[in-house]
């Protein structure tokens, strides 16, 4: 009696990584190979039938497009939003906790058709790995996970192109080049790309070949476009006078920001397994959401709130970057982050223009600016003389030290 076969599903992009997972499973480990792309809005619908094509050729019994779009926005993109969330102080945070869903997604799906384990395309030098599996041990604690790239004792694959010649010696030839195809990953929120020049920080990025969502600032429009956009309780409602679903806001400002050469961003960042690693980010949506959010919490937000959720905001990028997501430490900040957001109201107007986001005008009916405060001309509310004993009091702790330090070296 022929031995059942044991059901693997692997997480499936359609990438180099996840394609020669699918094969490598089914054809050298004899498992029955269930491919299971969680799709978080980077895939058109040709991308995605092109990747169920695909699986089946390389040996999947069965393909599934799991659609956990609205859950990364509702469950984490909206956070990131409300706290100006940024990594390294530099970009919107994205694939960290993009990662984390995917895996609750996959893990979902194992369950229900009793797979015996979970198989991924990441590397063992990457961060994937760990928010990947994270959110896998968070629904499936006992399910076996196989990560190919870590299997050093029976592994024979170094790098992309073994993984190339692997798939064309049993007959598939992948739509891949070692030397002319960039690691990407693409959500609803960004692309960012990896690898080729990218892996020498001496070398500028060949923008005319990689950028994907836009265009260089050098290549932007030479006239600036308007965009007036409207927010209720921290969430956009509207670009333009035109009410849309979150989803497809960002989708627009995606157009927009590539348009006008925005959210470009080129760093070296410190991986959470120790190393340095350089990625080119293209989130011109998710910049411009930023940008235009913060716009408007700077009308509303007192100045003590302010500080304190922005010190929360590098909290929570620090540990959804490390895959710290089902912590209580993570639940607490974004509790405190969206209680913030009550009177996050209002029309913001900007402008675009070659790489830059300049503010144009912002309105909100919870504003706490007074133009007779700020104003040069004394009114009813504040008296200049008041200055007098608030600078006395303020500076108090200073002057107590001068005197002290006088008395103490003049001894």
């Amino acid at each position: 009696m022929e031995e059942k076969k044991k059901k693997v599903v692997v997480a499936f992009s359609g990438g180099l990584d996840t394609s020669f997972t699918v094969m490598y499973l089914a054809k050298e480990k004899g498992y029955e190979v269930y491919a299971a792309c969680a799709n978080t809005g980077g895939f058109s619908e040709e991308q995605l039938k092109q990747n169920e094509e695909n699986a089946y050729k390389l040996g999947a019994v069965k393909y599934v497009t799991l659609d956990v779009t609205r859950e990364y926005y509702e469950k984490s993109l909206k956070y990131m939003v409300f706290g100006n969330v940024l990594r390294n102080g530099t970009y919107p945070i994205s694939v960290s906790s993009e990662r984390i869903f995917q895996g609750l997604a996959i893990a979902r799906y194992a369950n229900e058709i009793g797979a015996d384990a979970i198989a991924h395309g990441s590397t063992g030098a990457g961060n994937d790995q760990i928010r990947f599996e994270l959110g896998i041990k968070a629904l499936a604690p006992d399910i076996k996970i196989i990560a190919p790239w870590r299997m050093t004792d029976v592994w024979k694959m170094q790098s992309r192109q073994d993984e190339i010649d692997f798939c064309k010696a049993h007959g598939i030839d992948l739509p891949f080049s070692a030397d002319s195809s960039y690691s990407r990953d693409r959500n609803l929120w960004h692309i960012s790309h990896e690898g080729l020049e990218l892996e020498d920080p001496a070398c500028e990025p060949n923008y005319d070949d990689l950028l994907v969502l836009g265009v260089s600032p050098e290549k932007a429009p030479d006239e600036a476009e308007y965009v007036t956009m409207t927010f209720e309780k921290g969430v956009p409602k509207s670009i333009n006078g035109e009410e849309m679903k979150v989803s497809d806001i960002i989708r627009k400002l995606n157009e927009l920001g590539g348009k006008h050469g925005v959210g470009i961003c080129d760093i070296v960042e410190n991986r959470v397994v120790g190393m340095k690693s350089r990625g080119v980010y293209e989130t011109p949506g998710g910049t411009i959401l930023y940008e235009a959010h913060q716009q408007l919490e700077e009308l509303v937000l007192d100045r003590a709130t302010y500080e304190v959720k922005e010190e929360m905001g590098n909290k929570l990028s620090q540990v959804v970057y490390e895959g710290k997501w089902f912590t209580p430490l993570r639940e607490a900040i974004q509790a405190f982050i969206e209680s913030t957001q009550e009177y996050v109201t209002g029309e913001v107007k900007f402008k675009l223009y070659k790489g830059n986001i300049i503010k144009a005008g912002t309105t909100s009916p919870y504003s706490l600016y007074s133009e007779s405060l700020a104003s040069f001309t004394t009114g009813d509310l504040y008296d200049h003389h008041d200055a007098d004993g608030f600078i006395n009091l303020f500076g108090l702790p200073l002057k107590v030290r001068a005197m002290k330090m006088a008395e103490v070296e003049g001894k």
